[in-house]
């Protein structure tokens, strides 16, 4: 490495550290710290700040030959030692180990530089005393990486893997193995961080912007995001959209009676905070004009969750002459037969992307889409990529208008999105890639004409169909009740829908076959009726679809969705994209706020296993005990990890578990009575999301100071709490601080609160530096959301996908997210905060697998040798720059801020310095 920022701290530690290791190169050295890491990042709100995370291994030399130059690891060291402290019968595979970076030498030698004896020492020099926890983590020794499988296929054992047709908004799909070996499970892929530097970017922004291209092409709107984290929530971002384009002065919305019901739950959750009106009903027949002056918009599902299809578009001049928008939930496979929305008049169109490429994994993760038409996209939400020109005039991709917007206008922000599903887009992305227009429109073909197929033959047997027109979706009257059909239906290894005691629904996926068709239709049979045969039934079959619905314009028809359709193709195609990027394959990531773990390929393997993957995420509760197993023992360690007694892992993302907190707190509040509890206290140094998040959950933000040292302005808390004593709901902080520093005051803060009658909300997003050590319930606060996708080693996947569950007191236990299909949540349950019960689901092994192979020892492990790291490196900058700030003993946290103010004289700012270290990797 030789950036001119490391050049003489390198230097100096090779030669301290190791006096006899002569005639070593950079070039080795770079190599070497590409294998084993250094992360560091940019502090957004200021170019004078750059804050490095410490990844960084010391390294040992041998002394060279003239034939090589031998590198020997630290991780060699730990192996051979640690071979040699075993007996003959304990395994060799364990995990620690190799996840944690430092062995005893080095330890030892970091210790030594940062001016202690031991590790107690420095831990008693880091954290103070009064939040220092006694207790030892109650968790399962570590499991070796073959233990842990072997565990987890017994779990994974006990879910049933039936052929669903519930839909619903989830689709079983042909996932191409070019796309899942290459993509989804490519650490090339999903371990790259969120693009927010375009120079290290390039691919994963082409192929997200390939997402946008099809997504507003088969939708007829011309501008679409990056994706959004499922449909329920886009929906609810739909609504808040609506509300503010009028100024937040119109305050109805109406859901027509047809979403799906998932969906209209989210909007009514989001919409309390804000005291919208919502009014559900048949949209086609619903007397408007009692609205037309306060009416914000109107949503609607196109099909129908019943699968119904409806003619939108008088509605929709209708809706727009009150002054209304008019929002189009749908389907991408639909539209490739249908009108799209943008042609009849939608203002804004959403949905799931999920059955281009993805797996059902229970729920998720899944990238919504949400595209907007001319005059909405300063208020469109997520992540927006675009086209530029690089320092060279040629063709280069970056984040565009609303990039991280909660971070610049944070209370003001009209949304609280960070974390989206970049990856999940990326493989929707390239489906439509390997597809291309006419195999897209094949799939949508195939589908529908089986589905037409199948509803013939219900006919002849007898058995009404509700829906005249549709796409893939049947309502089935059942004269003699839906429970004897569903029943029938179980005993085939088949999940049909029940939409009430006498309507079955029955969607059909492009995974469906003539014997699929044809077990439905024995299912279904009667013995007094001969069963039709599907051959005879398909020579006379006729579209379902009538011609005013049918789509005449072309889609897709740029260069890069008409030329990889072959494998090798496509294959080249990804690689080619993939090299463009910077991930943890390479080496560090150079610019993130977030904890970059290591995501082991023992955690990442089981989430393509068909018993989690195949999972619809409305099945029957016999079917998933697997998960339920799980999700129970994860919720377990969380609350232990955290000190909490009560776990929702519903929220998919760190934002969605900010939002999820805080309007538990409020319904606390309103339980008890004290409905005018609606400010949020919030540190001036607070994460952007923080407030943004608070004006999501209907709170008034007040800004509380900081101290010029970083730590929280005592004085300043307590005379803003006591001034807004009978309206306080909560305060949020951020612990160990966005400074880096394990704040004393801490407990301080969370009594201040307490004693004026409000509760403390703590972003997890530090916890990396806490689990062992200390833990939030300890502290005092009685909440906290937990980034599964930083401390817990879920991967970032360039953008997505995350989960964000909230760990609360026994107190806000009753009041944890519920939701309508599935019972989960407390007795007093707010609405659910995501689509699915679990939220995402399918990569909630990777969290656990971590957990269980880490086990006490090593969790604790890890968060001592994060702070060692970062306070080692903070002892190597600090001759050469100013460290900003440190606790009373001199120490940080598991990063810290320096001040490069003073190379700002001769034109060199942060992002130069960024930008250095990554062209020297």
């Amino acid at each position: 490495m030789t950036s001119w920022i490391g050049s003489s701290w390198i230097k100096y530690e090779i030669s301290r550290l190791f006096p006899n290791a002569k005639n070593f190169n950079f070039r080795l050295l770079t190599i070497t710290l590409r294998r084993h890491g250094m992360l560091s990042r940019i502090a957004t709100r200021s170019t004078r700040i750059l804050s490095l995370s410490s990844l960084i291994y010391p390294l040992t030399f041998r002394k060279p030959s003239r034939q090589s130059r031998v590198y020997q690891s630290p991780l060699l060291k730990k192996f051979s030692t640690t071979v040699q402290q075993r007996n003959a019968f304990a395994p060799l595979d364990t995990f620690a180990r190799r996840h944690n970076g430092s062995v005893e030498g080095d330890i030892e030698a970091m210790l030594e530089v940062v001016g202690v004896k031991d590790m107690d020492e420095f831990v008693t020099k880091t954290i103070p005393s009064n939040i220092r926890s006694t207790r030892r983590l109650h968790l399962d020794n570590g499991l070796t990486e073959s233990e842990l499988l072997e565990r987890l296929k017994a779990i994974a054992s006990k879910n049933k893997v039936y052929k669903s047709y519930i839909g619903m908004g989830y689709a079983d799909t042909i996932i191409p193995t070019v796309i899942l070996r290459n993509v989804l499970e490519s650490p090339g892929w999903y371990t790259q961080y969120t693009p927010y530097q375009p120079e290290i970017s390039q691919g994963r922004l082409e192929s997200l912007l390939n997402f946008q291209t099809m997504v507003s092409d088969i939708t007829g709107l011309p501008i679409s995001n990056a994706s959004l984290l499922d449909e329920g929530t886009a929906a609810a971002e739909a609504m808040r959209m609506c509300y503010s384009h009028k100024n937040r002065k119109r305050h109805t919305f109406f859901i027509d009676e047809n979403c799906h019901p998932q969906t209209i739950a989210c909007v009514q959750t989001r919409a309390e905070a804000f005291n919208i009106n919502i009014k559900i009903g048949d949209a086609l027949t619903y007397d408007f004009e009692q609205h037309k002056d306060d009416l914000a918009g109107v949503l609607v599902q196109y099909p129908a969750t019943d699968g119904s299809i409806n003619d939108y578009s008088s509605f929709a001049k209708k809706i727009h002459s009150y002054g209304g928008q008019v929002v189009c939930a749908t389907d991408l496979m639909a539209l490739t037969m249908l009108v799209p929305p943008g042609e009849w008049g939608a203002d804004i169109a959403l949905g799931n992307s999920q059955r281009f490429g993805v797996p059902l994994g229970y729920g998720g993760p899944h990238a919504a889409f949400f595209a907007v038409a001319k005059h909405y996209e300063r208020k469109m939400p997520g992540r927006l990529v675009g086209v530029s020109h690089d320092s060279h005039g040629a063709k280069a991709y970056r984040l565009a208008l609303q990039a991280r917007e909660q971070h610049i206008r944070r209370e003001k922000a009209t949304s609280n999105i960070c974390t989206a599903q970049a990856l999940l887009a990326n493989m929707a992305a390239m489906y439509a890639v390997y597809h291309g227009p006419e195999g897209i429109k094949a799939i949508g073909k195939r589908i529908h004409d089986l589905t037409t197929i199948l509803a013939d033959g219900l006919a002849q047997l007898g058995y009404p169909i509700k829906t005249r027109q549709f796409f893939d979706t049947l309502s089935v009257h059942v004269e003699e009740g839906s429970d004897i059909i569903i029943n029938k239906a179980l005993e085939s290894g088949i999940n049909l829908r029940k939409i009430d005691s006498s309507t079955i629904g029955i969607a059909l996926d492009e995974t469906v076959t003539k014997q699929d068709l044809e077990q439905l239709i024995n299912i279904f049979s009667k013995p007094e009726v001969t069963t039709p045969g599907l051959t005879a039934i398909a020579e006379k079959s006729q579209s379902a679809i009538a011609s005013q619905f049918l789509r005449k314009s072309q889609f897709m028809q740029h260069q890069v969705f008409n030329a990889y359709h072959s494998e090798t193709e496509m294959l080249r195609y990804i690689h080619y994209l993939q090299a463009k990027d910077l991930s943890l394959v390479h080496s560090m990531i150079p610019l993130g706020s977030c904890t970059m773990k290591l995501n082991a390929t023992t955690e990442m393997i089981p989430i393509t296993w068909p018993e989690f993957a195949n999972i619809h995420p409305f099945a029957p509760s016999e079917q998933t005990k697997g998960y339920e197993k799980l999700i129970k023992e994860l919720e377990h360690d969380l609350a232990d990890i955290t000190g909490y007694d009560g776990v929702s892992i519903q929220p998919n993302s760190g934002a969605q578990g900010e939002y999820a907190g805080l309007r538990v707190i409020r319904a606390y509040h309103q339980s008890r009575g004290d409905n005018d509890r609606d400010i949020c206290l919030i540190p001036v140094s607070a994460h952007g999301t923080n407030p943004a998040s608070a004006a999501m959950a209907g709170m008034d933000v007040i800004i509380v100071k900081c101290e010029t040292n970083g730590d929280l302005d005592m004085e300043d808390l307590e005379k803003n709490a006591a001034k807004y004593k009978d309206r306080l709901a909560a305060f949020m902080v951020t612990y160990p601080s966005t400074y880096g520093v394990f704040e004393t005051g801490v407990t301080e803060a969370c009594n201040i609160i307490h004693k004026y009658g409000g509760q403390v909300y703590m972003d997890g997003a530090n916890l990396n530096a806490q689990i062992g050590l200390c833990t939030p319930a300890e502290i005092g606060a009685d909440v906290c959301h937990l980034n599964l996708h930083k401390t817990l080693c879920i991967p970032h996947g360039g953008g997505g996908p995350g989960m964000g569950p909230i760990c609360v007191k026994s107190h806000l236990i009753p009041f944890l997210p519920g939701h309508p299909l599935k019972n989960v949540g407390g007795e007093k349950a707010i609405g659910p905060i995501s689509a699915a019960p679990y939220g995402s689901a399918d990569i909630l092994p990777i969290s656990w697998a971590y957990i269980k192979m880490m086990g006490a020892d090593g969790l604790t492990q890890a968060t001592k040798l994060a702070l060692l790291n970062a306070n080692y490196m903070a002892r190597r900058l600090a001759p050469y720059y100013k460290i900003l700030f440190t606790n009373n003993n001199g120490m940080c946290a598991h990063e810290f801020i320096v001040d490069i103010g003073p190379f700002e004289t001769i034109g060199i700012g942060a992002l130069d310095i960024a930008k250095r270290l990554q062209a020297s990797i």
